[in-house]
């Protein structure tokens, strides 16, 4: 009788299952698309969670109507700025407090828009500000937004 030695494995290799690679392994010509895939699915879920949040508003039925819509603001946007000092800045330029409604008169008339912004510093008194919006008003700006910074404390009496 002869006598052999038997592995424990049907393979080569002792039963491991893996073959040794002789020399050099070879690049691989695919390319992996799956971490891009991956990628892209998480951005379409970051997206789909996030676009209802982009809608600010109420929702309402609103009527139809045959009207056109509005024309798109061309012109850049007017700002008047109280200074924490008292002064009247429209834009970057000081005017003094008599000569705001001729200005603001001027200005008027050769903007399409009567849309404006009043910038006015934390520490000047309520009575002063609404001065100062009683004197747009009167050079002309009837649509006129506060401009305030976010952040600010709420009515629950906790810093936002």
């Amino acid at each position: 009788m002869g006598a052999g030695v038997v592995h424990k494995g049907s393979g080569k290799d002792g039963g491991t299952g893996r073959r040794r690679r002789h020399g050099r392994s070879r690049p691989m010509s695919e390319i992996n698309v799956t971490p891009f895939v991956d990628v892209m699915l998480v951005l379409l879920i970051i997206f789909m969670v996030a676009a209802p949040l982009l809608t600010v508003g109420v929702p309402v039925e609103l009527p139809k109507t045959a009207a056109q819509a509005l024309a798109t603001e061309q012109e850049e946007p007017l700002t008047v700025t109280l200074t924490g000092d008292g002064l009247i800045l429209i834009q970057q330029t000081e005017v003094a407090g008599d000569a705001l409604i001729p200005r603001l008169r001027a200005i008027a008339a050769e903007r399409t828009s009567d849309k404006l912004f009043l910038r006015a510093d934390g520490s000047i008194s309520y009575a002063r500000v609404m001065e100062v919006m009683g004197a747009l008003n009167a050079g002309g700006f009837a649509n006129i937004g506060l401009v305030t910074d976010t952040g600010g404390p709420r009515l629950d009496g906790r810093d936002g």
